[in-house]
C-alpha cells in the first residue's frame, strides 16, 4: 500500500503545477474539484474502503475519474458495472540523487522559477521541443507534465528535463510523479522504481 501522506502531498503540489483547487478530503481519500470541460472532479484512494464503494454507487454522472493506487481488477471490483476503466498508469518514486543529461546541439533551455517551477527546451527553430514542470508539498518534490514533441523524441531531451528540474529539488525531499507506459520506460532508466499501479475509472459519456 502507497503511504497515504504522500499521496497527499503529492496532489497538493500537482494543483500548484497546474493551477487547480487544492485536495480536500472525501469519502476516506481526497477531491480535486477540477472543473474542466472534460473533467468536473477527481477522487483519488490510496485504499479500497467503505468510502470509495459509496462513493461508486452514488455516482451517475459523467466526467467524474476515480482514481486508486492499485490494479484495474481491484478497482473495478469495488464499483457498480456502470463504471470503465480510462487508464492504466504508473506511481514511481524518484533516486532523490543529483542527474546530469547532455543538451543536443541547437536546442536551449528556457526556466521560470517561482513557487512552480515550469521548464521549456526549445528547438532551433524557436518551437518548444520539450517541456515539464515541478511542484512541492510536505517535503515531497513532483515532475508534472513532462512532454517532448513528436518530432524530438530520442535525442535525449526528456533526460534533460528531468535532470533540469531535479536540480530545483531540497536535500531530503521525495521525488514522485505519475507515468505512462512510455514514461515508466523512460523515468526506469534514470534510476526511478515503480511503487503502485495507478488506475482511473470513470463513467461513460451520455
Amino acid at each position: 500500500m502507497v503511504e497515504p501522506d504522500l499521496i497527499a502531498a503529492w496532489l497538493h503540489a500537482r494543483s500548484l503545477s497546474r493551477g487547480l483547487p487544492l485536495p480536500v478530503p472525501d469519502h476516506g481519500g481526497w477531491r480535486v474539484d477540477t472543473g474542466s470541460a472534460s473533467e468536473t472532479r477527481r477522487h483519488v484512494f490510496t485504499a479500497i474502503g467503505p468510502g470509495l464503494r459509496d462513493l461508486g454507487a452514488a455516482t451517475t454522472e459523467p466526467r467524474v475519474f476515480v482514481k486508486l493506487t492499485d490494479t484495474p481488477a481491484a478497482l473495478l471490483a469495488v464499483l457498480p458495472p456502470r463504471w470503465r476503466i480510462d487508464s492504466v498508469s504508473s506511481v514511481m518514486a524518484g533516486p532523490m540523487a543529483p542527474r546530469t543529461a547532455p543538451m543536443p546541439p541547437g536546442y536551449r533551455i528556457e526556466v521560470d522559477v517561482a513557487a512552480v517551477v515550469v521548464l521549456r527546451i526549445l528547438a532551433p527553430d524557436g518551437s518548444i521541443a520539450a517541456s515539464g514542470r515541478s511542484a512541492r508539498h510536505d517535503g515531497v518534490f513532483i515532475y508534472d507534465q513532462i512532454v517532448t514533441a513528436p518530432g524530438h523524441r530520442r535525442r535525449g531531451l526528456g533526460r534533460v528535463v528531468m535532470a533540469t528540474l531535479g536540480d530545483h529539488r531540497r536535500e531530503g525531499e521525495r521525488e514522485i510523479l505519475t507515468a505512462t507506459a512510455d514514461g515508466e520506460a523512460l523515468y526506469t532508466t534514470l534510476g526511478w522504481t515503480v511503487v503502485s499501479p495507478w488506475s482511473t475509472a470513470a463513467l461513460p459519456a451520455q
